[in-house]
């Protein structure tokens, strides 16, 4: 068994974390503020189709829940499955979201360092659209 390095992105969000997850639980909403899925998500069937720079994707969320669960299960066209972690939990009256990022096998320490970024920027996008 191995177990992949990770590092816990997140960010406090002013606003109900009902709220936050009613909108981040949104795929439609996802192309907002997470950059990786700009290009948008088309449904297709119970999942939804993206396309990258990798080529397209298969994203199947995970179901609605009382817990803020927003994880999301992204499998590329080459067969490599990748599971997004994303939780929204409360903070005091506001809200606490939390992106487990994994660094994959074949990822360097420059590539894992820049994507933790891309996903605080992401996060932050998320923020600035919730506390308008």
């Amino acid at each position: 068994m191995t177990v992949m390095k990770s590092t816990i992105v997140h960010i406090g969000i002013e606003r109900s974390w009902r709220d936050v997850y009613a909108f981040a639980a949104k795929p439609e909403n996802m192309p907002l503020w997470a950059s990786g899925l700009s290009a948008g998500l088309e449904p297709d069937g119970a999942d939804w189709i993206t396309s990258g720079p990798l080529g397209n994707a298969r994203v199947t969320f995970s179901p609605p829940n009382d817990f803020g669960v927003l994880d999301h299960l992204v499998t590329m066209e080459s067969g490599l499955k990748v599971h997004n972690a994303l939780r929204v939990v409360p903070n005091g009256d506001g809200a606490e979201v939390m992106f487990t990022l994994l660094k994959l096998p074949d990822m360097g320490d420059e590539q894992f360092a820049s994507d933790a970024e891309w996903v605080k920027k992401d996060l932050q996008a998320l923020k600035k659209i919730l506390e308008e």
